[in-house]
């Protein structure tokens, strides 16, 4: 119990404002308009279906968890990093009408042994581009570092040449919302993408207050729903007396959370100030429910199976799929080609090279 009563304590802390020093193109958005609730409810639906393991399933869209508010998606490019136990697609939704990309999170053999090392973590790398602010190496390297990122952005190339500027919305739940958040700054910041949405529930912090700064000025259209007393969203913890090196939300969240009294019970949707750490939202409970981290608009998320990275893929998806020399593997679906020229080779270094 000791390490929960150092959490609670570690997000009772003051704001303090920071600067990052630096002048960009920022985007001025109305808080209210940001967030929409229909939107939010079809969004959770991908950053749930992505956690499923049955590939078959997945890239032809007809799992579990693929019905309803998303009928009509088609998945483009479904990668799995072997190696890392990663997992992510991009694909064309009709409603709304835009390019998804979905992250999956964590699948820790252990949600609360993988809750504990969160609340550890340090801040150990430089931001490329921007040298006040920081982020963790872990959550940097899982998206930038592995082969979702060069997929991903194959993926996104050839849906251009098909659907032209479409919107592009990423999502992801906990540590997949992180992922989620570097993939939308990178697209922004490297990709010259013109219209980037990101959505991510329960996600934790990923860097420090000046790359919470520059993160809003580049990605304004972005929203971090957490819920009740979720605990991966205070984690790693904020400290307000380290202002330089603590961690720091950037905005802005939509808290999900309940009041009332005995059976006259309200979902309240709290739409929380452009800090990124409204004292009056999220920080204002203490972060110690795992339960409240894994449903989301009553959508479950997770596996179900912890700690299971393993794979079903059945010969629909074999026939469709590619493994590198590392063992990831990749499903490709391109709505202007046959699957089969979708076919690619890698380098000595097992990066993958498309065939054009």
């Amino acid at each position: 119990m000791g390490k929960w009563r150092w959490l609670m304590l570690a997000t009772c802390l003051c704001l303090i404002p920071f600067s990052d020093g630096r002048e960009l193109k920022a985007k001025h958005v109305n808080p209210n308009s940001l967030y929409n609730h229909t939107l939010a409810t079809i969004l959770v639906r991908y950053a749930s279906a992505v956690y499923l393991s049955d590939l078959t399933e997945l890239f032809t869209w007809t799992c579990s968890r693929c019905y309803g508010l998303t009928k009509g998606f088609e998945i483009i490019e479904l990668v799995v990093d072997v190696q890392h136990c990663l997992q992510g697609f991009v694909g064309k939704s009709k409603d709304p009408d835009a390019i998804i990309i979905a992250f999956r999170g964590t699948q820790e053999s252990s949600i609360q042994n993988w809750v504990e090392d969160l609340f550890w973590k340090q801040l150990d790398i430089n931001y490329p581009g921007m040298s006040d602010a920081m982020v963790h190496l872990g959550f940097y390297h899982a998206y930038h570092n592995t082969t979702l990122r060069p997929a991903i952005l194959n993926a996104l190339e050839r849906a251009k040449r098909v659907y032209g500027d479409t919107k592009i919305i990423v999502t992801g739940h906990s540590m997949g919302g992180a992922m989620a958040s570097f993939c939308g700054l990178d697209l922004v910041v490297n990709q010259n993408a013109k219209d980037v949405q990101v959505m991510t529930f329960g996600q934790p912090r990923v860097g420090n207050a000046a790359f919470a700064s520059y993160y809003s000025k580049l990605v304004p259209n972005t929203i971090r729903v957490t819920k009740g007393h979720d605990m991966v969203p205070h984690l790693p913890p904020y400290y307000y007396y380290f202002p330089r090196k603590t961690y720091h939300h950037f905005p802005r969240e939509v808290w999900l959370h309940n009041i009332g009294l005995g059976s006259l019970v309200y979902r309240i949707e709290q739409i929380c100030d452009g800090t990124g750490e409204d004292p009056s939202c999220s920080r204002s409970v203490s972060g110690n429910s795992i339960l409240d981290h894994l449903l989301y608009y009553g959508v479950e998320m997770g596996s179900g199976e912890p700690g299971n990275c393993r794979i079903v893929m059945g010969p629909q998806a074999s026939d469709n799929s590619i493994t590198d020399p590392n063992g990831n593997i990749f499903l490709s679906r391109d709505p202007a080609s046959p699957l089969q020229e979708l076919r690619s080779e890698f380098d000595n270094q097992g990066n993958r090279i498309s065939a054009e």
